[in-house]
């Protein structure tokens, strides 16, 4: 793989300022978000009031802990528009989510927060070794989910020349990657891995591609399957984070030459970890739920939203600016068998390790007799087709997980191909568990 480490001339000048500088700059930004979203969000006023808090109440960062949490549930009873801090005629951009488990959350951007975005976003690609000039095959969706315009912002504003493929259609994104010959690709790693799939349908070899470096977000994954993909590509893997109730992609960064965690961008997102259950803020370095204010966005400002992601935070390394360990999972969905906490990523970790399975899987949950059970639906890797063999790679993985992970679980081998792919983000969890017969 190639050095595509940035030169210190690159970066901006905060990206590598000191942690007092940083410091004195989300203070001065966080006293104006307070300020704008109590102003002008009457679901923050009646908030503050509630918890006896002021704007003025926060005279250094610790204060901030002060102030009442954002939950989902908070952007949804206020569908569509009653969180914007801004009138309707100053956006420029709406963005929604599915809403495939609820009330869709709507967020929006004003002019400035398009150029904010899009500045997070050009260093984040800048950070994963793009330069100017580079061609970037943008495989996220596009649409109201604001992973491949986001992205698409950010490569235009670095001044990288973008391929907007979005997803789907496996077969025509390995003949653009061949016939175009971009440096990199933003996209799931679980469509990644589809990806993958059909070089080998193709009988090409994606070490021969002209990728160089691979960004992978909108989903937790594992530094395993990061071994795989650039093992399989001959190119970088690096995690990009965000989420659009705080900006879209771009929130932080891992940079490719260190990948040791993801760089927040400090000077304009704020962040803390929590005790999920408690909610109580815990150190640096302790794992917990993370918690994130905006600093500088107008139309949707956002105070200590609950992500239900869990990580920690760490020290600056190739970057000023504290990590955030990658997403080991979320707090809402994780799973509880019969005692233990349980994360798909957990289960991706040792499925990868296990010769003869592919790294295609989903997790079943069922409770036939009162009691929880899971099972692991993965499928054997291709050529890998003698019963026997399937039979003792089945053992093998239900005594990794039992061994490593703390659950038995059954483990089901099918063929190539069974399991349902993603052109997004993964379903890994199937819970049948309070499905009813009809």
């Amino acid at each position: 793989m190639k050095d595509l480490t940035p030169r210190p001339a690159d970066l901006d000048p905060i990206e590598i300022a000191s942690r007092d500088e940083i410091a004195a700059l989300q203070l001065e930004r966080l006293k104006w978000s307070l300020n704008h979203a109590y102003a002008n969000v009457p679901h923050y006023k009646a908030a503050f009031d509630a918890a006896g808090v002021h704007p003025d109440d926060l005279t250094s960062l610790a204060d901030l802990s002060k102030f009442p949490f954002t939950v989902k549930q908070d952007l949804r009873d206020n569908y569509p528009f009653n969180m914007f801090a801004v009138p309707r005629d100053k956006l420029r951009r709406v963005h929604a989510s599915s809403g495939t488990t609820g009330q869709p959350t709507v967020v929006g951007y004003t002019e400035h927060d398009l150029q904010v975005w899009g500045s997070v976003v050009a260093r984040s690609l800048r950070a994963a070794g793009m330069r100017p000039g580079d061609m970037l095959h943008n495989a996220y969706g596009y649409g109201l989910f604001t992973g491949g315009l986001g992205i698409h912002l950010g490569a235009d504003a670095l001044g990288v020349s973008t391929v907007p493929v979005s997803g789907g259609m496996t077969e025509r994104q390995v003949r653009l990657i061949r016939d175009f010959q971009p440096k990199g690709i933003t996209v799931t790693p679980s469509y990644a891995l589809s990806i993958l799939d059909e070089y080998a349908a193709q009988g090409l070899d994606p070490r021969d591609s002209s990728l160089e470096v691979g960004v992978f977000g909108a989903e937790p994954w594992t530094n395993a399957m990061r071994r795989e993909i650039e093992e399989a590509f001959d190119m970088h893997a690096v995690d990009i984070y965000g989420l659009s109730e705080v900006m879209g992609p771009g929130v932080s960064m891992e940079c490719v030459e260190t990948k040791d965690g993801l760089h927040i961008w400090e000077d304009h997102f704020y962040p803390e970890i929590i005790n999920p259950e408690t909610g109580a803020p815990v150190a640096d370095g302790e794992e917990g739920e993370l918690v994130f204010t905006s600093l500088t966005k107008e139309a949707f400002p956002i105070i200590r939203y609950r992500t239900r992601d869990l990580t920690r935070l760490m020290p600056g390394t190739a970057r000023s600016m504290r990590r955030m360990e990658k997403v080991t999972g979320r707090s809402d969905d994780m799973i509880i068998l019969r005692g233990v906490n349980v994360f798909p990523t957990q289960i991706e970790e040792q499925l990868i390790a296990v010769h003869g399975l592919a790294p295609h899987f989903q997790i079943v949950l069922t409770r036939p007799d009162r009691l929880d059970e899971m099972r692991v639906v993965v499928e054997a890797a291709e050529g890998f087709s003698a019963n026997e063999s399937r039979v003792h790679a089945a053992a093998e993985l239900m005594t990794r997980i039992k061994r490593n992970v703390g659950v038995s679980v059954k483990v089901d081998v099918t063929d190539p191909g069974s399991v349902a792919r993603s052109q997004g983000k993964a379903v890994r969890i199937i819970d049948e568990r309070n499905t009813k017969p009809s």
